[in-house]
């Protein structure tokens, strides 16, 4: 290549000027690429192969070696621009290939580094931060479309994933050995541990999904729940569960926004719906909550939550996969609990959780891969597979984690100790053992 260059031209010779300013092209774009790359890479084992041929390798020597490769310039040029929304578009387009390892692979390197971002993409970062208002600012009508362009996807799509009830957030594990099933049915006896739901409680679970919380809530508990989403998808499978279950009388569902719930509910409980209530609309989300719930009422609210304070949504996350979506830091939800009046009473930090709960969606989901290139196609199963093993390596490797909060509106309306949460779960998993079978899932 170096020779190509080097040879005497003649400027009439327009085919050879134009091969050898490619190649200085090709050469010029391989060392910027070196260079960048080994200066952020600074642990683990990475090969890296260019589109011009060009081989070299980063990191310290630790771990499992990955070796990856770039097939066309352009996607080299894309990344060095835009790492963050970059790397994920030109994996979605086969543009850039692991050849040793997997994509989860390469990102657990990748997301493992001394510096979070690397120097060059801190510009566009700051860009983002400065205009993430306007990104998450989520009015009814720009809410119930983001909503749908995630959720209401086919459904069976995430049959492929999830575990039998469809519980879409973070599991809780209670032993490494779980099965995703045992840890989904664990967050949900965690959660309603900590409500302390009496027979006949009204209780409102916003974000509902595909209604699983609620209808496990209304089964075990007695409580009459209504469920609020704003996905046509999970209203319409909620509503078909509840009737399965002969639970229509004691669990509903409702298309709603929160800011449109009215009357008053003894226990409020949302379980990975904050993250798509964006920051300036926390005041007015913990204020209906509060609203709505009785003076002698508990709320449960799970999230996930980010343990280095405020930032900016992944760019490539905002626009393929959750359009408008925030986690938060627990020093942007604190002040907003506050200026609602509501009282924090118990706050249990979910740290490794959510990377196992993704593990084993990653893992169900690449077994059944082909199966999603026949709903969708193979780049739509390239960004799913991209999607699970970021997020995972999110919590892994970058400090994610999920809060559980515990709300109250006056002091004394729960024990002054936990002690209790333990007590609540042995009494659910008695009444668990003494249920019926579980109804599949409609349609499934």
């Amino acid at each position: 290549m170096r020779e190509l260059c080097t040879t005497p031209v003649r400027r009439t010779d327009a085919g050879r000027v134009c091969l050898c300013g490619i190649a200085q092209l090709v050469v010029s774009m391989d060392r910027l690429l070196r260079y960048f790359l080994t200066k952020f890479i600074r642990r683990g084992t990475m090969t890296f192969t260019t589109a011009g041929g060009t081989t070299f390798t980063c990191g310290d020597g630790t771990g499992d070696p990955v070796s990856v490769r770039f097939l066309s310039t352009d996607a080299e040029r894309r990344v060095l621009l835009n790492p963050e929304l970059a790397l994920g578009e030109v994996y979605m387009e086969g543009e850039f290939v692991v050849e040793h390892g997997s994509i989860a692979d390469a990102l657990a390197i990748l997301m493992d580094q001394p510096e979070i971002l690397p120097r060059w993409a801190k510009l566009q970062w700051w860009l983002r931060y400065l205009v993430r208002h306007v990104s998450q600012f989520n009015p009814r009508s720009r809410a119930k479309d983001n909503v749908a362009r995630h959720y209401d996807l086919d459904g069976r799509l995430y049959s492929l994933f999830l575990d039998a009830d469809k519980q879409y957030s973070c599991a809780y594990f209670e032993s490494p050995d779980a099965t995703l099933d045992d840890a989904q049915l664990a967050k949900k006896r965690h959660l309603a541990a900590k409500l302390l739901i009496n027979r006949g409680d009204r209780v409102l679970d916003i974000g509902s999904g595909w209604g699983g919380l609620s209808l496990y809530l209304a089964e075990v508990t007695g409580a009459n729940v209504t469920g609020v989403t704003l996905s046509n998808e999970q209203f319409q499978v909620s509503n078909a569960r509840a009737a399965e279950k002969n639970l229509s009388r004691s669990a509903k569902f409702l298309l709603e926004d929160y800011r449109d719930v009215t009357g008053q509910f003894d226990r409020i409980v949302s379980v990975g719906m904050f993250e798509h209530v964006g920051v300036d609309f926390y005041e007015t989300y913990f204020r209906r909550c509060a609203e709505l719930l009785t003076e002698d009422g508990v709320m449960m609210l799970h999230s996930i939550g980010r343990s280095e304070g405020p930032d900016a949504t992944n760019p490539w996350i905002a626009k393929y996969i959750f359009p408008g979506g925030y986690i938060p830091a627990l020093s942007e939800v604190m002040p907003a609990i506050e200026r609602a009046g509501l009282l924090v009473c118990d706050v249990e930090i979910l740290r490794l959780h959510y990377a196992e709960t993704l593990k084993a969606w990653r893992e169900r989901f690449m077994a059944r891969r082909e199966e999603a290139v026949q709903l969708y196609d193979e780049r739509f199963a390239r960004m799913w597979e991209f999607y699970l093993a970021c997020s995972e390596m999110s919590f892994r490797k970058q400090n994610m984690m999920n809060f559980q909060v515990q709300l109250t509106k006056r002091q004394g309306v729960v024990p002054m100790t936990r002690d209790y949460i333990f007590r609540e779960e042995a009494k659910l998993r008695g009444i668990e053992r003494g249920q019926r079978p579980r109804l599949q899932i409609a349609g499934e």
